[in-house]
């Protein structure tokens, strides 16, 4: 497969897991699928939008780069017909290290906030208040500490879902980046299997 080719493959399939990752983010903003009462209440990870710039808006650009490199036209650069594409190649390894760093940025975030649990509305005993009581992270083997979050009702299944599918998208996207960068370097190498623009030798 020509590596233009391919890169538009990695672009068709990181948009949609971009659009996935930002919309995933925004129901964070909604614990367990409610308007949240107060700003405290949502899990301050959540701010740190990993999934709307890590994995969304620093994805889309690759991802649109990586769509154009079939289709680019930029020949006859110093008098060699080759020379736009395989520059245009090693261009995009440069938007793939980028996409690298914001895939890598929401799945760190997301391993901290899976890690540290939801912000929730805890009964310890007698007292009731809004904290963050798995901040060591045992709830995730200890199921019944569960119990002790209130409300939102169902926060933590709702808080480790998205989260985790923030975290497995994260870690594709960075892969199929990293994948660009390899595919980039031998493209920007060897140039594009399928020539440049179409053009031959002799043509009028």
């Amino acid at each position: 497969m020509c590596s233009g080719s391919f890169a538009k493959c990695l672009g068709i399939t990181l948009i949609p897991l971009a659009i996935l990752c930002v919309l995933s983010n925004i129901l964070l903003f909604f614990p367990g699928g409610l308007v949240a009462d107060d700003n405290d209440h949502i899990t301050k990870e959540v701010w740190y939008f990993g999934g709307i710039m890590g994995s969304g808006v620093l994805m889309i650009l690759p991802a649109l780069v990586f769509l154009g490199l079939k289709n680019n036209d930029c020949c006859g650069c110093c008098g060699n017909e080759s020379c736009g594409r395989r520059f245009a190649m090693f261009t995009s390894i440069i938007f793939a290290a980028v996409g690298v760093l914001g895939a890598g940025y929401s799945f760190i975030v997301s391993a901290v906030a899976i890690h540290n649990g939801p912000m929730c509305l805890y009964t310890n005993g007698t007292t009731e208040s809004w904290t963050n009581p798995f901040v060591d992270g045992d709830y995730l083997n200890n199921h019944t500490l569960w119990k002790g979050c209130k409300a939102p009702e169902g926060i933590v299944t709702w808080h480790l879902t998205l989260f985790s599918m923030l975290l497995v998208m994260g870690l594709l996207q960075a892969v199929l980046c990293a994948i660009q960068v390899i595919n980039g370097l031998i493209g920007a190498i060897c140039g594009d299997c399928c020539g440049c623009c179409g053009s031959t030798d002799g043509a009028v």
